[in-house]
């Protein structure tokens, strides 16, 4: 039994693409099961998120040209994905070292972020919550949010720390080169949306408005940051007077498209409005960039801004990378019956 890592990233595919394969947290634990069942893996963990869609499975080798099938399948996907690159399998080391780099953050759009960190490891514990975990994965997860932990401690690549959250605040500060006076809109009230709330904030943005399906979840968050936070009711009544809308649901469908947006720009007298979808799959239809006035960027976009970022912490990756592969050695040769894991880890403390 050997750990197999198969997925896509923004590495590999873009928005479009990858938003095929994305998967909520509520659908995950099925998902799961119909691959044990499928005889394909004996443990599995789906990591979904805006940048990535990744399976992680303990499985024999015969088996996993079946799970690339499942998986293409379940993405709509072709034999185009395949043949250009798009999805990627890796097997022992690669897929281990491929792991404790996501975990640390060197696999990541911005280089060094923790946000999928705590991303992974809500993944891992949702599988393990439901059984479909066992020695393998549990020995390779556990190592790997030790190393992230050793990573972010004893080298740099974290220094002068960014994430998705915050380069969306430093777009909207590009346009408006000031928040003073400026209101912004937050569609989604989850971690998301809550560092993005947070920035927003701490940068002087004079007033955050907070919509949710929950409208408890909104105004928890909106308590929880102060007085320029407020929950709404009705987003697209707010909209007109606001300056950015920064989406981050788990909505399938568009939540902002032509229709909706094209007479809300009308009432707005030619005041710019700069969207930012950091939804996979997307919030915001791509067609409304055509309307005169709009700003729209999504988490690709957001790329270009953290290249500025990486100066600093591409010196230290050589490092980083160094503790990965002496991590992975040991864990491929830990004595069998051995627990592969360093002291205090346990999935609850990891």
């Amino acid at each position: 039994m050997r750990v197999f890592c198969l997925g896509l990233s923004y590495r590999t595919a873009p928005v479009e693409i990858r938003e095929r394969f994305a998967l909520t947290a509520e659908a995950t634990p099925a998902m799961l099961g119909r691959i044990r069942e499928a005889g394909l893996a004996s443990e599995a963990v789906w990591l979904s998120t805006c940048n990535r869609v990744e399976i992680y499975a303990a499985a024999e080798l015969e088996s996993v040209d079946g799970l690339r099938q499942w998986l293409l399948d379940h993405g709509r996907g072709g034999a185009e994905l395949l043949a250009d690159g798009r999805l990627y399998l890796l097997g022992e080391p690669n897929s281990l070292e491929h792991l404790f780099r996501v975990a640390s953050g060197l696999d990541s759009m911005v280089l060094g972020e923790t946000e999928i960190l705590g991303q992974l490891k809500k993944a891992y514990d949702l599988a393990m919550q439901h059984g479909y975990t066992g020695s393998r994965l549990n020995k390779a997860f556990q190592r790997a949010f030790n190393v992230a932990k050793q990573i972010r401690t004893t080298t740099a690549i974290q220094r002068g720390g960014i994430s998705v959250a915050s380069v969306s605040v430093e777009l909207a500060e590009r346009l408006f080169e000031s928040f003073e006076g400026r209101r912004a809109l937050l569609l989604g009230a989850g971690d998301t949306g809550e560092k993005v709330a947070k920035a927003l904030i701490s940068r002087g943005m004079t007033s955050v408005l907070i919509f949710n399906r929950s409208q408890e979840k909104a105004a928890a968050l909106a308590e929880t940051l102060g007085e320029a936070a407020k929950p709404c009711t009705d987003w697209m009544a707010e909209a007109s007077e606001v300056d950015v809308i920064i989406s981050s649901t788990s909505t399938p469908e568009f939540v902002i498209d032509v229709p909706r947006l094209e007479p809300l720009m009308h009432t707005r007298k030619k005041r710019s409005l700069l969207l930012v979808d950091l939804a996979v799959p997307r919030d915001i239809d791509p067609a409304v960039v055509e309307l005169p006035g709009v700003f729209l960027y999504n988490v690709d976009d957001l790329q270009m801004i953290a290249q500025h970022h990486l100066q600093q912490r591409e010196a230290e990756k050589a490092r980083c990378e160094v503790i990965i592969r002496e991590k992975v050695q040991s864990l491929l040769t830990a004595p069998v019956g051995r627990p592969a894991t360093l002291p205090g880890t346990s999935p609850s403390a990891a």
